[in-house]
């Protein structure tokens, strides 16, 4: 008689522990252990024990390639999260790993591959062939894609995140205080609303600080106090919510007549637009992409977008200034460029819609599509074509925790048909989809990387763009652990290129999830480390410092209304002696819309409490040891980048902390 010693790790989650019965058998080279139910004295499966127990067999197992589990029900349904499995043979041989890091649910059996990494040429046993093509299978027909509307990624079919599997849904306590978060933040909306209802006028505005409440950060606050300033407008094209838009203007666009007159006031005494033109210190903020989108009707009344330029000068004194703002794409009468010279408050309302209009841009395309949406398409290809035991799979795996469930609750609460995008933004509705569409047809993948992104932008020579610097820091970082883990599994090009999961997941991910977008530039096979290399680096930066940088600071810049008003209630002036308080107040969000306003981008953009930072890996889905030691190293690399930033950062009034390691999530939750 052969005995075994069996270790059943149950996870830490609320919930996770079981009273079902569970069974486990082991499958080796030469048989099978006995069905053997798993019975201690006392409480088995409580949530984070670590449960040991024998398991026999008639004659000697060989090497083990399988642990299979089983649940049944005891009485009532009861699911369970199993961490790991591990297993040791008779006689003290190496202890054997079999990670899990998935819910049984129901009645149900799973099969469990020892943690070491394999693809498929690795491979050569029937039992472990057929298990890999078994999962995938089971995959597939589990994560299936979908179209949730035309011309934007395909998606996760479900249309809620009540139809998704389990092994992917938020654990309780996620779910619990991602839902009470909301509750509270529309709480107070609604007290605020009361309150101002009952009170003073809503004429000015300085009345927009009686909705700061207990929903306020430092840079919030100081955001409130400086937003006006013309230096802030430019600091936060650099490192506000929406960092990427920023290009270097060598010849201004034809539709945008700045005239070097216009301009002289603003730029130093002792040189010429043509001559800071050429130096590289002229820079656009083009929204061309908002040029005739729907707009939204709220309670009645239409609301209205505009799709601005913006020309900013990089003054050796100052930083970086907005110099010219054009309402529209259109020049003409009805179309002045406003100038920082013009009435105070006619050159005030012209920044707030360049700010309407980032507020768009922010949050549905350098945000919901270029993170979320892209992300999701590799989430999807990788639960579809890569089994669990797949080098690659394991190093994905965790940089798509909660994904899919927050993308579902986006599609089914923010942006749909009736969801608060809907009452609040003056795109929400047609124009969100229109928009999204837009910026589907001109993503390149190219733009994904940090790298050529600043490059082409032309914006590496720009001043305190501590984005750029950060972004550029993460991403050399992440490349490096990428680069040693690929040259951990792939010795050479010809055995990526062999690879035949690899080879099917790059697949899905060109033809199904990035539909209809010849000029993408990710091939549909993968033809070395190299280019391998690059692309998972564009996964995981994606999925974690890209999404912190447009997801983290969006309550601190949007939280103040005025700076970044979610929609308009009046169309831009065409006439800048015409513009008065009034016209701004009747211009800007009305109570209901900025206490809404507040109370989304608190709650999406706050710290998560079960966040876990970029490079810390919960769950041990590898087990060689030049593994873990590549893990370890990416996570010294990262706490000198995180070092040099609060080094950086010390003393700072307006610190630039989004970007800090510990504060980037490695994978989108929110």
């Amino acid at each position: 008689m052969e005995v075994y010693t069996v270790t059943m790790a149950t996870g830490t989650s609320e919930y996770s522990g079981t009273n079902n019965y569970v069974f486990v058998t082991l499958v080796g080279q030469q048989g099978e252990s006995e069905r053997t139910l798993l019975d201690n004295p006392g409480l088995d499966f409580c949530r984070g024990a670590v449960d040991q127990y024998k398991v026999s067999s008639s004659s000697p197992l060989g090497s083990v390639l399988l642990v299979r589990l089983e649940k049944q029900k005891y009485w009532v349904e009861d699911n369970w999260f199993c961490r790991y499995v591990s297993v040791e043979p008779p006689g003290g041989d190496r202890v054997l790993t079999f990670p899990c890091y998935r819910w049984l649910v129901g009645d149900m059996k799973m099969e469990l591959r020892e943690g070491t990494a394999k693809r498929l040429k690795d491979d050569s046993s029937p039992q472990l062939l057929a298990h890999r093509k078994t999962e995938l299978q089971e995959r597939q027909r589990t994560y299936r894609w979908a179209a949730w509307a035309p011309g934007i990624p395909k998606c996760i079919d479900a249309q809620t995140e009540a139809d998704l599997p389990q092994d992917v849904r938020f654990e309780n306590e996620k779910r619990c205080d991602f839902e009470h978060s909301l509750h509270y933040a529309l709480l107070e909306l609604s007290l605020k609303k009361l309150a101002i209802r009952f009170g003073k006028s809503w004429n000015d505005l300085e009345d927009f600080k009686r909705i700061f409440w207990k929903l306020r950060s430092p840079i919030s606050e100081y955001c409130m106090k400086h937003w006006k300033e013309d230096w802030f407008f430019g600091y936060q094209c650099l490192n506000g919510c929406n960092p990427r838009m920023i290009q270097r203007c060598k010849e201004l666009p034809k539709n945008f007549p700045v005239t070097a007159d216009m301009v002289q006031a603003s730029l130093d005494p002792r040189t010429c637009l043509d001559k800071e033109l050429k130096s590289g210190n002229i820079y656009l903020v083009d929204y061309g992409i908002m040029d005739g989108v729907p707009t939204n009707t709220i309670r009645g009344k239409l609301q209205y977008v505009a799709a601005p330029l913006c020309l900013l000068y990089q003054h050796p004194d100052q930083g970086l200034i907005p110099i010219a703002i054009q309402a529209g794409q259109t020049p003409g009468l009805d179309t002045p460029i406003f100038l920082p010279r013009d009435p105070p408050l006619a050159w005030l309302l012209a920044k707030m819609w360049v700010r309407h209009s980032e507020f768009q841009v922010f949050q549905l395309l350098s945000h919901l599509l270029r993170t979320h949406l892209v992300v999701e398409v590799f989430c999807v290809a990788t639960m579809r074509q890569l089994p669990a035991v797949h080098p690659v799979y394991k190093l994905l795996a965790p940089h798509f925790r909660y994904t899919l469930e927050i993308n579902c609750r986006g599609r089914s609460q923010l942006i749909s048909a009736n969801g608060i995008f809907k009452r609040v933004v003056s795109t929400g509705g047609d124009g969100v989809l229109v928009l999204a569409q837009r910026e589907y047809q001109v993503l390149t993948y190219r733009s994904l990387q940090p790298c050529c992104d600043f490059s082409d932008r032309g914006v590496l020579q720009l001043r305190n763009y501590f984005y750029r610097q950060h972004s550029l820091m993460l991403w050399d970082a992440t490349h490096s652990f990428v680069s040693g883990m690929v040259d951990l599994f792939y010795q050479s090009n010809a055995e990526v290129q062999q690879d035949a999961e690899l080879q099917a997941w790059i697949g899905d991910v060109t033809q199904e999830g990035f539909t209809d977008l010849p000029r993408f530039g990710l091939s549909g096979e993968l033809s070395s480390r190299e280019q391998l290399c690059t692309l998972l680096t564009v996964i995981i930066f994606t999925s974690s410092a890209q999404h912190a940088a447009t997801n983290n600071g969006q309550f601190d810049w949007c939280s103040w209304v005025p700076n970044t008003p979610c929609t308009m209630r009046q169309p831009p002036p065409t006439n800048k002696n015409d513009v008065t308080m009034e016209t701004i107040m009747a211009t800007l969000p009305d109570v209901s819309q900025s206490c809404l306003e507040m109370a989304i981008t608190w709650h999406l953009g706050r710290p998560q409490p079960d966040s876990i930072p970029l490079g810390q890996y919960t769950e041990q889905l590898f087990t060689e040891g030049r593994a873990q030691e590549m893990i370890d190293s990416f996570r010294t690399d990262l706490k000198q980048i995180e070092e040099q930033i609060l080094s950086e950062n010390k003393g700072a009034e307006l610190p630039y902390l989004y970007l800090l390691p510990s504060r980037i999530e490695n994978s989108i939750t929110i």
